[in-house]
């Protein structure tokens, strides 16, 4: 993290070694993604319908859902915002040392906090509010899907596809 102090670090200068470190991370956190997105699209279901049947209880498909209890909320709540707030910080962290221009990495950043962001408060929503949060609870994976999907792409191009400039040294 002691890299990350510099204004100047950019990750198409870091050392092989550390390329291959974040490469990992981001692969495992790519792996994380794909069986979150295999979950949200097989088992929920894309469409405020089932999503609301999920949280609610009903028909999803051909199985009968109960309501999610006030202590499945809660570990869920608990278990995401600690993991997903760490994921969030680390690939936040690599995605801002790539030389996108400032006004994407901002847009990013922020999209994919409020993805995550609703992605802890919707579930709550639709369960003790009102069916037609769904809609924001898709919003929110949407969300989280652009967001954490730049996180991963950008500092993959920029480590192994972008070519360092020569009128900028590393330090």
């Amino acid at each position: 993290m002691k890299a990350f102090a510099g204004n100047s670090y950019l990750l198409r200068y870091a050392r092989l070694e550390i390329r291959l470190i974040y490469t990992a991370f981001l692969l495992f956190v790519a792996i994380g993604m794909a069986t979150s997105g295999a979950f949200q699209i097989g088992h929920i279901g894309l469409t405020p319908t089932r999503i609301a049947a999920f949280y609610r209880g009903g028909e999803l498909g051909a199985e009968m859902t109960f309501e999610k209890t006030f202590r499945q909320l809660v570990e869920g709540t608990h278990f995401h915002a600690f993991i997903m707030g760490v994921v969030y910080l680390v690939l936040a962290h690599l995605f801002v040392a790539s030389t996108l221009d400032a006004f994407w990495k901002r847009f990013f950043l922020i999209l994919g906090m409020v993805g995550l962001a609703l992605d802890l408060i919707m579930p709550w929503l639709i369960r003790y509010a009102s069916a037609a949060f769904s809609w924001g609870l898709l919003f929110a994976w949407i969300a989280e899907w652009l967001g954490f999907g730049a996180y991963i792409v950008v500092p993959i191009g920029e480590m192994w596809f972008a070519s360092p400039r020569r009128d900028f040294p590393p330090e």
